[in-house]
């Protein structure tokens, strides 16, 4: 499916900007970005799209189900493509990097702790913050880290 299709699939009209954006999330090497990740990743393609339009068609994303937006240590909103496969995230408190993980055991207890309360759990999202061991972290030496 090209990503015209792949919009109007999701009810959204193929412009340019919204598959310039899709575009990134599609071939970034990483895989959660803020709004001023994808603004910039399009000005270093040179396309002139502005800060408000990609603030503006990330909502709509959202929205949409193409994206599912996550507010880590950092208080920033973070956006990754919506694969339909629940994970949950392990946050590096040194360099930022964000790892994706599941675990039935830990989706299993969830619900039992839910449902021991008297709740039924429609869905959650679940962050660990650690601080890496990883003698070899590029982003920890890049930000002066430990």
């Amino acid at each position: 499916m090209n990503h015209a299709d792949e919009l109007k699939s999701s009810g959204l009209k193929a412009t340019l900007p919204r598959i310039k954006i899709l575009e990134v999330f599609q071939t970034s090497p990483v895989r959660h970005l803020t709004a001023e990740d994808v603004y910039k990743a399009l000005l270093n393609e040179g396309a002139d799209i502005g800060l408000a339009t990609v603030y503006r068609v990330l909502m709509q994303f959202e929205q949409a189900g193409l994206l599912s937006r996550n507010h880590f240590e950092s208080g920033k909103a973070v956006f990754e493509l919506n694969e339909g496969q629940h994970h949950d995230h392990l946050v590096c408190l040194d360099c930022g990097a964000v790892e994706e993980f599941y675990d039935a055991q830990i989706e299993l207890r969830q619900r039992e702790v839910a449902e021991s309360r008297g709740f039924r759990l429609q869905e959650h999202a679940l962050a660990l913050y650690a601080h890496c061991d990883k003698s070899d972290c590029a982003r920890r030496r890049e930000r002066g880290g430990r």
